[in-house]
């Protein structure tokens, strides 16, 4: 039965970043997908990564700077992007910011995600 998701679980990071995740393994419960919506501020990055998940990236406002395999993409509004498990990535926020939205399949666990320190 359809049900609607009333209030995300909101996701605490480092940085200024917020994380909505309306779908998951926090929100949800749900370990097959998950679903958020992500706000970033400009001067925003996070470490490099090597998930274990794909992930889809809609990038809804500002721009998203995501670098793999000594490569640079910039994604802007109204553009996506897909990386694949096991490609090692980092994602940082724009000139003015970033607002996007990612699935993840499977669904996006801290673990999962092997942040570089």
């Amino acid at each position: 039965m359809p049900h609607v998701i009333t209030a995300p679980a909101r996701i605490p990071v480092p940085g200024g970043k917020l994380i909505d995740e309306h779908v998951g393994v926090v929100s949800t419960r749900t370990h097959e997908l998950s679903v958020a919506h992500m706000v970033a501020p400009a001067g925003w990055e996070e470490p490099y990564q090597t998930p274990e998940f794909d992930e889809i990236t809609v990038v809804v406002e500002g721009s998203l700077l995501v670098d793999s395999e000594g490569e640079r993409f910039e994604v802007r509004a109204g553009q996506s992007i897909v990386t694949k498990a096991g490609e090692r990535v980092r994602y940082a926020a724009g000139p003015q910011g970033a607002a996007y939205v990612a699935v993840c399949v499977p669904a996006f666990t801290p673990e999962a995600a092997h942040r570089e320190d």
